[in-house]
């Protein structure tokens, strides 16, 4: 018999991973910021390589163009293409790309002109598995917010072989509301672990967002991934500095990322899992 968490319990659980994390802010030297990530889906994956610039100079970072890039699952090393040759700074693989499951992934990158008179970075990921959602439930709570805020609500059965790292996205109407790194949702399974997430709440819309908020038939799409501790870290430590993925200012500088030599960001693998279901609610 599949045992049911109480509501209240999970959705301590996961609010009671946002707590503040003092974050200092470095502007002595330029670094290498690294964007990216590889996933179970089938699809072109894109590496941004930039560099970081004064915390007050507000212009877009550098761009790093002409790197040689190559991807490594343990088995094949797979050579990623600047998309636009000496100009994108973007490097990215074949549209056929996915990742598997119990495999290290390794990012390495080879600067065409030395940051700092380093040329060579390298970073790793494991691809965790992740379980596969039942289903979704979309809940408008006028009682919360303002002016109310509309639940994404989860139904799957957690593992509970070990501690487990998710992240969270949603799409509407197909399109991703949750767009950049401050939008994702993270949790740890630390209060559930190997129960039944009967109908928990995992994600949050402030009715007051006009972009974000949900509409009466819309169609509302979960992603939930199986994330790495060290990058669910990575996650809370740039929620609560309030920073973005790619950095457009100083970095961080007690952020951990993955990538070696000093430079900034993180290069994640994770595995997806989706579920779909149309809005029957009206937000007032």
């Amino acid at each position: 018999m599949k045992k049911l968490i109480p509501y209240t319990l999970i959705l301590f659980a996961i609010t009671a991973c946002t707590e503040r994390i003092d974050v200092k802010v470095n502007d002595t030297y330029t670094r290498l910021v690294v964007d990216g990530s590889v996933s179970t889906d089938t699809t072109v994956y894109t590496i941004t390589l930039t560099k970081t610039a004064d915390y007050f100079y507000n212009q877009p970072s550098p761009k790093v163009v002409d790197a040689t890039v190559t991807l490594s699952d343990g088995d094949t090393t797979y050579a990623l293409h600047e998309t636009e040759p000496g100009i994108s700074g973007k490097y990215s693989t074949g549209p056929g790309f996915f990742g598997r499951t119990g495999h290290d992934y390794t990012l390495h990158i080879s600067l065409a002109e030395p940051i700092n008179k380093l040329s060579d970075y390298q970073a790793s990921c494991e691809l965790v598995h992740v379980a596969r959602l039942d289903s979704i439930g979309v809940e408008f709570r006028q009682d919360l917010g303002r002016n109310g805020i509309w639940v994404i609500k989860c139904y799957a059965q957690e593992p509970g072989n070990e501690v487990n790292y998710y992240m969270f996205n949603v799409y509407r109407n197909d399109t991703l509301l949750s767009d950049s790194i401050n939008k994702v949702s993270v949790s740890d399974d630390k209060y559930i672990n190997g129960s039944y997430i009967n109908g928990v709440g995992v994600y949050y819309i402030n009715n007051d967002d006009t972009r974000m908020r949900l509409h009466y038939r819309d169609k509302v799409t979960l992603q939930m991934s199986g994330i790495t501790k060290e990058y669910y870290n990575f996650i809370m430590q740039v929620q609560s500095a309030g920073f973005n993925i790619p950095f457009f200012h100083g970095p961080p500088a007690n952020v951990q990322g993955n990538v070696s030599n000093g430079a900034v960001g993180f290069f994640a693998a994770y595995s997806n899992t989706f579920a779909s279901t149309i809005v029957n609610q009206i937000g007032k």
